[in-house]
């Protein structure tokens, strides 16, 4: 069958892909207590829900040959790959209607929907299950609206406001392997919110005060002798996190020291003088002592230059940031609060609990004896914060999975305390450690992979894998550096991102970079490879403008139905906060390309038409890949 489709010139397909699934929707309203939002400008073209499609068409089927069927839900589902078809009823909840056996039950309705609904090509059955197959004019329609619509991917505005914290790095050490996995799958997850219509505030919490930070800055004071990060020609970050592993050895020594004169280990502990100074410290902080102040100040403002470069180069940002130095007292309060209700309880030593042992927890501390607080303090603080200036809808957290119950009692402290109307609208992205070949990576013994280390390393890999298979050749100097940036970070993220958030994951910086098989750099190739045939199309006088009528062969019709899944996808991963679904279609999406490529020619076909139509598939293809690689925070080249 010919298709007739008309496209407008390839040239403004391709290389706007700020228009293409990833523009941030206009601002949108607060949230309202009616749940309504103000009118938003909203595209006129939208791309057919052809799942909508589908179940509309079957109903009307059923309905006519069984009567109404109410509120009852169609079992319908996409037809598995070994079938033949597009879409699967299963008509065993419609026996009892139709009273007659699945084969009877299926056939009757394919033979209706046949003759009665045009694009319904064919059908087949296999026991209860009718397979349906849809016409090449209704693929045909599919593409040409998909090469129309501008922000194809990209949902209506929902009015809904999300909040999603991700980084929360410590000031006493720089990023390592595991914050570029927090930060990678931050900043996606929030990209695909916002490609689902919503409203989406990107937050960093810097957790600047408590013991931890202590232990750096007492370590730089007793064995610093003043230096500085212009000085030592490091990194602030890197410098502050020095002191952090020598605080430990100092500390380790101590304890072995209190150990040989008799004391148990955790009398040690508790005794090491290191660690007293430190707690000592802390108090003072928290007293506003100035000397204190002063050095926690220089020390910070150290380790935020060096966080900003390492972001920079991560591809990350944020739209506000938190520090808990500015919400502990909040939190503070809200403990005064709880004691006054009478929801926490205070203990002889002065520290402050809440039980929750009928709630199947245990107890939690919420202050110290001291007064000095904790995690939890500054997080019901930082919680109440945001939700009251706001006004959220949803707050997610991307926090490592050994804080799986910190933000379960963290929902439950805040419910308690009367603030269950917003709290349940709490949500933990919880996700799995990344560990290495060497196992677990340890701050304090400095054993971590260094963020601004493992990125560089990843880009001189790149630059050195591409050189060898000859991906870099005829390039200026300076298009091979920005090239292998791209490849060498984009084959990082790919890697981290393309497993599921949940899982732990074993990090292998060079398998991430092969160009072959489920890797960044093999979907970056597949981009620059389409671009190349956009350029010689041009060079050529080629282009896609005007109608196009050309037969469809089933591998083309294959890649529109990819190409038609996109929408669907993206809502997936919003709703699963996963980027790894958005991974896996784009993997599969570049390896059905190669393949159609590799057995049909684009532009030495000898037919103008379906020359044309198969330019314009391979742009829309490279469109699609470039949106999904952008809501993985990913770069794509056009050379490669």
């Amino acid at each position: 069958m010919k298709i007739f489709c008309i496209f407008a010139d390839y040239k403004s397909w391709l290389c706007d892909g700020e228009a293409f699934g990833s523009k941030d929707q206009p601002p949108t309203d607060k949230r309202k207590a009616t749940g309504k939002q103000k009118d938003n400008k909203i595209p006129l073209f939208r791309f057919m829900n052809i799942d909508n499609f589908i179940s509309d068409a079957v109903r009307r089927a059923a309905e006519a040959l069984y009567g109404s069927l109410g509120d009852e839900q169609l079992q319908i589902q996409k037809t598995r790959k070994e079938f033949e078809g597009d879409y699967t009823l299963v008509t065993f909840p419609l026996l009892r209607r139709s009273r007659k056996s699945p084969e009877a039950t299926a056939t009757e309705i394919g033979e209706y929907m046949v003759a009665n609904t045009p694009e319904i090509k064919s059908f087949n059955v296999i026991k209860g299950f009718l397979n349906l197959t849809l016409d090449a004019s209704f693929w045909g329609a599919r593409f040409e609206e998909i090469a129309a619509d501008k922000q194809f991917g990209q949902a209506p505005a929902t009015g809904r406001t999300i909040m999603i914290e991700y980084s929360s790095p410590n000031t006493n050490k720089p990023l390592h392997l595991g914050h570029i996995r927090n930060n990678l799958l931050g900043y996606s997850v929030a990209q695909i919110l916002k490609a689902n219509g919503h409203n989406v505030i990107k937050v960093n919490l810097v957790n600047d005060r408590g013991i931890h930070i202590c232990k750096s800055m007492l370590a730089w004071k007793l064995y610093g002798g003043g230096e500085t990060p212009e000085s030592s020609g490091m990194k602030g970050d890197h410098l502050v996190g020095k002191y952090y592993v020598e605080f430990d050895k100092h500390y380790k020594a101590q304890i072995k020291e209190l150990m040989a004169a008799g004391q148990s280990e955790d009398e040690a502990k508790k005794n090491a003088p290191i660690i007293l100074q430190a707690q000592e410290m802390l108090r003072k902080w928290e007293a506003k002592d100035p000397e204190v102040y002063a050095l926690w100040e220089m020390m910070n403002g150290w380790v935020y230059k060096g966080f900003d470069v390492t972001y920079k180069a991560l591809g990350v940002n944020f739209d506000k940031i938190y520090y808990e130095s500015q919400t502990y007292l909040l939190g503070k309060s809200l403990v005064e609060e709880g004691l006054k209700k009478g929801v926490f309880y205070r203990r002889d030593d002065n520290s402050v609990w809440i039980d929750l042992t009928q709630d199947g927890l245990d107890e939690k501390l919420l202050l110290r004896g001291d007064g000095t607080s904790v995690y939890m303090t500054q997080d019901l603080g930082t919680a109440y914060r945001r939700f009251e200036d706001n006004k959220l809808d949803d707050m997610i957290y991307v926090v490592g999975n050994e804080q799986n119950y910190h933000f379960q009692v963290l929902k439950l402290v805040l419910k308690k305390l009367g603030y269950a109307d917003w709290s349940d609208h709490i949500t933990h992205l919880s996700y799995g450690m990344v560990e290495l070949p060497e196992g677990k990576m340890k701050s304090r013994e400095g054993t971590v992979v260094d963020a601004d280390d493992l990125m560089a390393d990843m880009v001189t890999t790149a630059r050195e894998m591409s050189t060898e298979l000859g991906k870099l050749d005829g390039c200026s100097e300076q298009e091979a550096d920005a090239i292998s940036t791209m490849v060498g970070l984009g084959a990082l993220k790919y890697f981290i991102l393309k497993v599921d958030p949940k899982k732990t994951m074993l990090f292998d910086p060079r398998e991430s970079i092969d160009f072959n098989g489920n890797t960044g750099p093999f979907i970056q190739y597949t981009h620059a490879r389409i671009c190349s045939i956009r350029r010689k199309a041009e060079e050529a006088g080629i282009s896609t403008e005007g109608t196009i009528s050309a037969e469809y062969l089933p591998e083309e019709i294959a890649l529109i139905k990819m190409l038609a899944d996109y929408p669907s996808v993206v809502a997936s991963a919003g709703e699963n906060f996963s980027p790894s679904i958005i991974g896996a279609y784009v993997y599969e999406l570049a390896k059905q390309f190669n393949g159609y490529y590799h057995d049909h020619s684009i532009l030495k076909e000898s037919d103008e038409q379906v020359r044309k139509m198969r330019l314009a598939l391979a742009l829309q293809v490279a469109r699609v890949i470039r949106s999904g690689m952008k809501l993985m925070g990913i770069d794509v080249p056009e050379r490669m």
